[in-house]
């Protein structure tokens, strides 16, 4: 099973991302997690990612969709693999989508976790206090809202027209967030 986890900041997408992969026995693939171990591993597209990304600047489309591509074409993605962080713009989500016409993989579903934005917000802000985390300020939060509201949403419009996509409540306890999930994915 191929799929796609996408959701504004604190919806908890790596908490269901973790739990899908247990449940369907996937690969979960972060793309930054994917990167460090590319740049840890000194591989040559390792190197050329991080020649950008010391100098502050995004990876481009085409060294991150070779990444990609590399990676799912690894035993461990035999079985399938969730993608999360991957893509955010619609040019990485047509780049994607070659590839996989090229590796004759289809993705079974595109899961979009949703939730109210003030909800996330206090939910982050908790997280913030919490753990320390310096970024979780209202501010800081509400600006990565909206970046992902400008740069990504534009994805859900590309998956629903493909019928892929499957919008699922985020807000409620961990595991009824799983279980609407895999009601979706049957």
């Amino acid at each position: 099973m191929k799929l796609l986890i996408m959701g504004p900041p604190g919806v908890g997408k790596g908490t269901q991302a973790g739990r899908i992969r247990d449940y369907f026995d996937i690969a979960h693939l972060s793309t930054g997690d994917i990167l460090r171990s590319e740049i840890e591993a000194r591989s040559s597209i390792g190197t050329e990612a991080n020649t950008y990304m010391n100098t502050g600047r995004l990876v481009p489309d085409e060294v991150l969709l070779k990444i990609v591509q590399e990676r799912i074409t690894k035993p461990d993605c035999v079985k399938g693999y969730l993608l999360d962080g991957f893509p955010r713009t619609i040019p990485q989500a047509e780049g994607l989508e070659k590839i996989m016409t090229d590796l004759d993989h289809k993705l079974a579903a595109v899961i979009s976790l949703t939730a109210d934005e003030d909800e996330l917000v206090n939910r982050l802000v908790k997280r913030g206090q919490d753990s320390g985390r310096s970024d979780d300020t209202p501010e800081i939060i509400r600006n990565r809202q909206n970046i992902y509201w400008e740069q990504t949403a534009p994805l859900l419009d590309f998956y629903r027209s493909k019928g892929v996509l499957r919008d699922v409540d985020g807000l409620g306890k961990i595991a009824e967030i799983t279980d609407r999930i895999l009601n979706v994915l049957k």
